[in-house]
């Protein structure tokens, strides 16, 4: 197997990590005390790119190593770093505003839909043809 999905899982982790870290940042800087979750409009926006990458996660991984498991690793890692950068993006637009998160968000969000509808056509296309 191609160590290139790998590569991007532990790359998205790692982005992950980061905008988890963020949210400790911007804690202490729109002083928000554990375990409050609301007040300043900026923490509460360093937080949502927190919430809304952990949930995009739960559909990334999976379609990343389904698809390249049953269509091909090197795409997969070619869409899996598009949604990784969507991700940056996202994060990027929506640390300055809400309404400038639009575009991250499409490229990771498209990415990861073609990751999961490429995986089912692979899975399907493996049952049809057996080999």
């Amino acid at each position: 197997m191609s160590p290139y999905p790998s590569l991007v899982t532990v790359s998205a982790l790692i982005l992950y990590f980061v905008v988890t870290i963020n949210v400790g940042i911007a804690r202490a800087k729109y002083q928000v005390p554990v375990p409050q979750t609301t007040g300043n409009p900026d923490f509460e926006r360093v937080l949502r790119v927190q919430q809304n990458t952990l949930e995009q996660l739960a559909l990334f991984i999976p379609g990343l190593w389904l698809f390249s498991i049953y269509v091909s690793p090197i795409w997969g890692s070619v869409l899996g770093a598009a949604w990784i950068v969507g991700r940056i993006a996202y994060a990027w637009g929506y640390y300055q505003a809400a309404e400038k998160r639009g575009p991250g968000f499409a490229i990771s969000s498209l990415s990861g839909m073609v990751l999961i509808l490429g995986s089912l056509v692979g899975i399907i296309l493996s049952m049809v043809n057996p080999q």
